[in-house]
């Protein structure tokens, strides 16, 4: 009986995971269209609340937003429930792609139905920086904050720390004004649990000793307990979204293996051919969903090897092992959150954190722009700039839903 009143919510929930494309970045802008403008949940205020708050924590930035949303709706259990819904599809998709790549390999993979749909995914980005804009940036200091996020973000976009360095400092800027937002009520001081920080803990540990033991011991099932520890501790470090747990999946499954103390290890480490690992990060981006979903496409090809039944098992291991710490961060830094904000100093560091935001957004357009086909002028570089232009003044000046502009996309992408 208590989730029949949110099934509504859970519904569109379900909606926006199969129609999300764009990773982060790109599903804040469905977000404000689904949760924010149609739906009402929360204000466009608390939603990049919201977006700043996990963007400090490491993992899956866009997930762990999302639960928050159902947290706000309907506390701890409704959150969870959220968080399966919006990655179950995705999971599911990543999943069969390990077993299509492991049966054809990775030429016959290629489809021209999603050529635009990057394209489409940049539309919604820079729609969501448009729209935060108004809300986030309204003076001298938040314009200026805002443009150096949006120069740091484009150069230095794939190193792993600039989005919490950033956060740090934009937060700290706005902290220099005695004139905004003074305190005036005494905050009495609330007792914290920890219940969640301690399993976070006791699970990575734990999980690091099982992998040990089991990879010095050569226990039957020693991979399966090394992807738990890899995708968790994936899963707890991770600042910056999939661009980043890509390439540390290359080092990890790739490069690692090549050192010389395992090359004569076959057997005893997991190894994953680079061609397969790259083509789960291309279709990955053609998916609606969290790009974190890779890690069921990687845990199933590490497993490749040992059966249908362990392929399963490495999927289901990836989607548990990348997006437990994130769940478990997030609703354990939240209620802290709360309460941190209403002292001075934090309330006065969303100001800058917001604006940071927001810069994020305009330098991962403009970072993203340089990987999609613009010129040379040709039919499709001019198509690229329409869907691109489209999506934008769409979702700007209609209320089009969103599916269909993805549907419209694909069809393109069929056409041309």
């Amino acid at each position: 009986m208590y989730f029949l009143r949110h099934i509504p919510f859970l519904k569109a929930v379900l909606l926006h995971s199969i129609t999300a494309f764009g990773g982060p970045q790109g599903h804040l802008g469905m977000m404000i269209k689904t949760f924010v403008d149609k739906r009402r949940d929360l204000t466009k205020e608390e939603l990049m609340e919201y977006v700043s708050f996990c963007q400090m924590l490491p993992g899956a930035s866009s997930t762990q937003t999302l639960t928050l949303i159902g947290y706000k709706r309907g506390g701890i259990s409704l959150a969870i429930v959220t968080l399966i819904i919006w990655i179950l599809p995705a999971c599911i998709l990543m999943g069969i792609l390990s077993f299509i790549v492991s049966k054809i390999g990775t030429n016959n993979l290629q489809t021209s139905a999603f050529q635009f749909i990057q394209s489409m995914a940049i539309g919604f980005l820079a729609f969501a920086g448009f729209r935060t804009y108004k809300i986030s940036v309204n003076n001298f200091i938040t314009t200026v904050i805002m443009l150096l996020s949006t120069t740091g973000t484009f150069l230095f976009f794939k190193t792993p720390w600039v989005f919490p360095i950033l956060i740090i400092l934009g937060g700290i800027t706005t902290n220099f004004s005695n004139i905004r937002i003074p305190q005036k009520e005494k905050i009495k001081p609330k007792q914290i649990r920890w219940t969640n920080i301690w399993l976070f803990v006791l699970l990575f540990i734990v999980a690091g000793y099982l992998s040990e033991t089991a990879r010095k011991q050569n226990w039957e099932n020693r991979k399966a307990f090394n992807l738990f520890e890899n995708f968790y501790r994936f899963g707890s470090f991770v600042f910056g979204g999939g661009d980043v747990l890509i390439p540390m999946m290359l080092d990890q499954y790739v490069a690692r293996p090549t050192a010389p103390k395992f090359v004569n290890t076959k057997d005893n480490i997991i190894r994953i051919e680079k061609s397969e690992l790259l083509t789960g990060a291309g279709i990955v981006r053609a998916i609606p969903g969290p790009v974190f979903s890779i890690a069921s496409f990687t845990g199933g090809i590490a497993l490749k090897n040992e059966g249908y039944r362990k392929q399963v098992l490495g999927c289901f291991i990836g989607s548990v092992g990348i997006f437990l710490p994130s769940a478990l961060l997030v609703l354990f830094f939240f209620p802290v959150w709360q309460y941190l904000k209403k002292f001075v100093v934090v309330y006065r560091a969303l100001e800058g954190i917001n604006a940071v935001v927001v810069g994020l957004m305009f330098g991962s357009t403009i970072f993203l722009i340089k990987d999609i086909s613009v010129l040379p002028i040709n039919i499709v570089s001019v198509l690229n700039i329409i869907v691109i232009s489209g999506t934008i003044f769409t979702l700007l000046f209609t209320k089009t839903p969103a599916p269909i502009i993805v549907m419209v996309c694909l069809i393109l992408g069929l056409i041309f």
